[in-house]
């Protein structure tokens, strides 16, 4: 069995890169090795799906998030000879070997990404990232304060920033960024619900910035229980699904907010939703997110990478902690179009497509194999693949072969060079370190 159930798991989050790493060589090249992964088993998972992909009996609860990576809050294992040993242990006992030259001078001894697959069976909370400067002076505040890294009070897991993106291996449900605020007044109109008239005259009469930090921030601070966030939260799920049945230009999102309302009955966070621009991907898209992007994600199977960090600013549809100061200080209040990435074919690789994104942590391709062999190469750095239909073969320059099938990942260090990926009908997703050139 190639993955665990988290229930718990506390390690130490880390910050910025440390100086005077080891940086021991490795002295051989090292062949790909399939990896054992976690299962986080968060309340809004879907109770099949993940088990499907990875071809194991549901266990009649929730599972949510696969995690692979080197991230210290769960860690992937690697299967070699001396046992499983983790990841994140692998990389400080050999960076140079794990990582390669050109990433760790670059990122210091880490893995710079993080790969996970979400089984969304209901919505997550609404939600934020900060930007690098962001969090690193956070999470530093927070460390100077004392505050426990696993204390539900606290808001910075960890020093690193967290663009991510998202690719739907199924129909995928998403909200995301701050629709236009007059397209959202008359979303709320739609509604009919008398108490979302003075937000709605805001969001036509003041400027953008001030009109949306002025309907989340009051939404948001309501006293429990009372307020105009409770009235909306309380009337929404009748209005919604009535303004759905209606028609118009946001049946739709009115459609996915009457489902969420149902998810969490009461919640003020809801306005927070209502904000935002209603998204539906078709299997083989993907959405990318950048820093300050309030969003959140409704229901589907993806598999999604960010840069290596656990840092989440909620704001709203969750019993978590909201820290709303902090929160109005990383939102941007611009309303932006959702950036959906459509794959683009790698010219001379029959197959191979990539997903662009404007960072410098991840770059994310899907291999569809239907005979000829593709080479995948991270160009020095470390790569990690995951097959999500059929079954592959990895084989190494040495002729050593590691076989994957549907929901099994492999890790491949730098030192482990290109390997050739051999199936007939295998679809893999691999993450990879790309290099500067390629950025630009």
């Amino acid at each position: 069995m190639d993955n665990v159930i988290l229930f718990t798991t506390v390690r130490p989050a880390f910050g910025p890169v440390p100086s005077g790493v080891r940086t021991m060589s490795s002295s051989s090249p090292m062949p790909p090795a399939r990896l054992v992964n976690t299962v986080r088993p968060y309340a809004w998972g879907s109770v099949r799906a993940l088990a499907e992909l990875l071809g194991e009996e549901p266990t009649g609860e929730p599972q949510a998030e696969l995690w692979m990576g080197a991230h210290p809050g769960a860690p992937s294992l690697q299967r070699g000879g001396a046992g499983p040993r983790a990841l994140d242990e692998l990389i400080a006992a050999d960076p140079v070997g794990e990582l390669g030259p050109a990433v760790l001078e670059r990122f210091g001894a880490r893995l710079p990404f993080l790969f996970k697959v979400l089984a969304v069976g209901q919505a997550l909370s609404v939600q934020v990232h900060p930007t690098l400067a962001q969090a690193r002076a956070g999470f530093a505040d927070e460390e100077a304060r004392g505050i426990p890294v696993d204390a539900p009070e606290r808001t910075y897991r960890d020093g690193n920033h967290k663009p991510e993106m998202i690719c739907a291996l199924s129909g995928f449900d998403a909200l995301c960024g701050f629709r236009p605020c007059a397209e959202t007044a008359d979303l709320l109109d739609a509604l009919r619900l008398p108490v979302l008239d003075r937000w709605a005259k805001t969001l036509r009469t003041a400027p953008e910035p001030e009109a949306l930090r002025t309907v989340l921030a009051e939404a948001l601070g309501d006293e429990r229980g009372s307020g105009t966030a409770y009235a909306v939260a309380a009337a929404l799920p009748g209005a919604a699904a009535a303004a759905a049945a209606a028609g118009g230009p946001h049946a739709a999102a009115l459609a996915a907010y009457a489902a969420v309302v149902r998810d969490y009955p009461g919640d003020p966070g809801i306005i927070a939703a209502l904000l935002l621009n209603h998204v539906r991907l078709s299997p083989g898209q993907a959405l990318y997110l950048g820093a300050g992007v309030p969003h959140a994600y409704l229901g589907g199977l993806g598999v999604e990478v960010m840069a290596n960090s656990d840092n989440v600013l909620r704001c709203g549809l969750t019993p978590k902690h909201i820290d709303v100061p902090e929160l109005l200080r990383v939102v941007d209040f611009r309303a932006t179009a959702p950036t959906v990435v459509d794959p683009r074919p790698v010219p001379g690789s029959a197959g191979d497509d990539v997903y662009p994104a404007p960072v410098d942590e991840f770059l994310l391709n899907r291999h569809t194999l239907t005979g000829a062999a593709q080479s995948v190469d991270g160009e020095g750095g470390p790569q990690i693949l995951l097959c999500v239909a059929g079954e592959a073969a990895l084989v190494d320059a040495d002729g050593e072969s590691l076989r994957l099938t549907r929901g099994q990942s492999a890790y491949l260090p730098a030192a482990a060079g290109p390997v050739q990926v051999e199936s007939d009908d295998a679809v893999l997703f691999r993450v990879s370190v790309p290099s500067p050139a390629v950025q630009k």
